[in-house]
Order: C-alpha cells, then structure tokens, then sequence
C-alpha cells in the first residue's frame, strides 16, 4: 500500500484527494491546505467522501512529519514561477518522491542553478520528483513525438490547443492567470509577469522535445496575441469589459539546432465565437514531414451539464495518479517520461 499526501485542494487538489481516497493501492497519510477555514477538517468532507480520520494541516512540519511515499503537488501555479521551488525542497529533503502538476516537467530549461537545487533535494531525500500533466506533461512529450517516429523527415511540430473560460468559477484564476478583462492599454500582459511565468513553464515542454530529439533549442520566438472583447461580456467569474481582453493566444516558435521547427500554442479563451465557434477542449498537431501526420486529441466530460474545465481536471489527475508507482520505483532524481522513439536526424 503506498502512502501519499494530497497538497493544496482547491479545484484540482480536490479531485486527486477523491482519487486517493478512492484508490484501492493508495492510503491517504496527510492533507495540506492554503485556506485557514479549512485547517482541522476531516479530508472525507473536503472530497466528499466518509470520514478518513485525516485531518488537514496548514503547517508544513506537520506535512514533513508525516510518514508517506509521495506527495500528490496540485497547487495553483504562481508569479514568479519558482515560489513552489522552497517547498518541494523540503518536501523531497525529508524523504517524501513528489509529483507536481505545477510545474518541474523539465528543470534544465531554467539553468542549472534551478535544475541543481532540486537534483541535490532529490539526492539528499533518496526520492524522486517528476512534473506531470496534460499540457505540459502530455500532449507533446508522450504524444507528439512519438508520432514523429512515423517520420523519414521531420520539418516541423505544430501545436494547438483551445480552452474555453466561459465557465470556470474562479476569478482569480481567469482574470489573474489567464490574464482575461485587462486592459492593453494600461498594461500589455504579453509584456508583463504572465508571459515570464508561461515562457518559463512551456519552456520545459520544448527543451524536453530538444532532448528526446537529440538536439538543442536554438531559440525562442514568442508570438503572443490578444484578442479584444467586441462588447461588454459576463462569464462565470465575472464581467468582462467591452476593449479588454476576452482570449489570450500564449504562442512560442522554437528552432532546434537539427533544424526542427517546434510552435507551441495555447488559446484560453471566454467565448469559442470569437474564434470562428471553433471547438474547445481539444489539442490539435500538425505534423509536417515525409509523410505529413494530423492528430486530434479531445476530452469530453461524461456527465451532461457538468463545466468543461472539469474533463481536463479529471485527465490532469488521471495522469498524476498514474505516475505513483513509476516515481516511487525510479531512481532518486528527476524524472519525466520519455516517448517511444521520437525522430532524430542521427543515431549519436
């Protein structure tokens, strides 16, 4: 039976604790909370499920104390990218693996003093830390490349994914990290502390696809656009003003040293119309090549009525889940899956 510790429950944390709590192979030890007015509650009521007799803690001793094989990392991601960083020390100095969905997909993209600090917890604990997830974590390194090996020749990698805001609940969330209702005028997010936090985090994804390809990142061409709401608008988390921003397209073009082109492009948006009514909640690649290869990943919620965001929060979790028992077996270090096979232009 291994032991794991659920970190943070808003949306995401949440639903990994239910499929902790439900797993047959997992014991739930320890639950760590942000929000004060959840401090001392019996874990069964935040996943609503029977009572557990694990309560939750907002003390991280508490958490390092605690007897477990992982830790399940499900915090909202933050400026500046590395505030996590502290934390997950910690929690991997004091022996616990730990499998985070905010981030640590690929530490060498930010340098090595980063990727360092967290190799030396990792050895210092014997334990391991993988970032996982769908994008990034999925799509791309466990997909797409392997859909490169059906390649003689390889041009190009173009990514697309759509996600619809209109009905997530947190304001927060959507007008902080998504970055939706401000103003260009005043301040340009593709300028600002959000371009740094998503350049950083989708940073791995393509330093990641260098590796598995046997190459290097050249560099980085960040093409971010906004697109403006035509009249006053009202989502789920709120208002948005007529002017401000209604989608942000975070999009990076990566040259590879092999001559590989990498595009990486992430839509969220408040109304899919604005978009031609495109679909939402779908990842679209675009392989150009000899043969070309297209392929079309959607999830879908089974439940009639439920919000979409919910479909991508089970998947998220699915993946982190899956993962438990291939990071308590690896060796202590980091860790990330690697694709079948992916297109190389030589053999070294």
């Amino acid at each position: 039976m291994i032991r794991a510790i659920q970190w943070a429950t808003g949306s995401m944390g949440r639903t990994s604790l239910r499929r902790i709590v439900d797993h047959p192979d997992i014991a739930l030890a320890g639950v760590f909370v942000y929000n004060p007015s959840k401090v001392g509650v019996d874990a069964g009521q935040l996943a609503r499920r029977p009572e557990t007799g694990i309560f939750t803690t907002n003390v991280i001793d508490d958490i390092l104390a605690t007897d477990a094989h992982v830790v399940i990392h499900t915090p909202r991601i933050t400026l500046p990218y590395d505030a996590l960083v502290d934390d997950v020390v910690r929690l991997l100095e004091s022996g616990k693996n730990v499998i985070s969905t905010a981030g640590f997909h690929w530490p060498a993209a930010q340098g090595a003093n980063y990727a360092g600090r967290l190799q030396k917890a990792c050895l210092a604990g014997g334990v391991t830390l993988a970032g996982v997830g769908v994008n990034p974590g999925l799509i791309v390194e466990r997909l797409a490349l392997a859909a490169t090996a059906l390649c003689a020749d390889l041009e190009k990698i173009d990514v697309r994914e759509m996600v619809d805001a209109s009905a997530m609940a947190s304001p927060e969330f959507v007008f902080g990290l998504m970055g939706l209702g401000t103003d260009p005028a005043r301040s340009d997010i593709r300028a600002g502390p959000l371009a740094e936090l998503y350049t950083a985090l989708f940073s791995e994804v393509l330093y990641f696809s260098a590796h598995a390809m046997g190459t290097e990142v050249q560099r980085i061409l960040p093409d971010h656009q906004l697109t403006l709401a035509p009249a006053d608008m009202v989502i789920t988390a709120g208002p948005i003003a007529k002017g401000t921003v209604a989608a942000t397209q975070w999009c990076w073009n990566c040259e590879m040293v092999n001559g590989v082109l990498l595009s990486l492009s992430i839509l969220w948006t408040a109304d899919p119309n604005l978009h031609g009514g495109a679909d939402v909640g779908h990842w679209t690649v675009d392989i150009t090549g000899r043969p070309n290869i297209n392929m079309r990943v959607n999830i879908s919620e089974a439940d009639a009525g439920a919000p979409p965001s919910r479909a991508l929060s089970d998947a998220t979790v699915a993946v982190a889940i899956r993962t438990i028992p291939d990071v308590v077996a690896a060796p202590p270090g980091l860790f990330a899956y690697q694709p079948p096979a992916a297109w190389r232009a030589h053999f070294r």
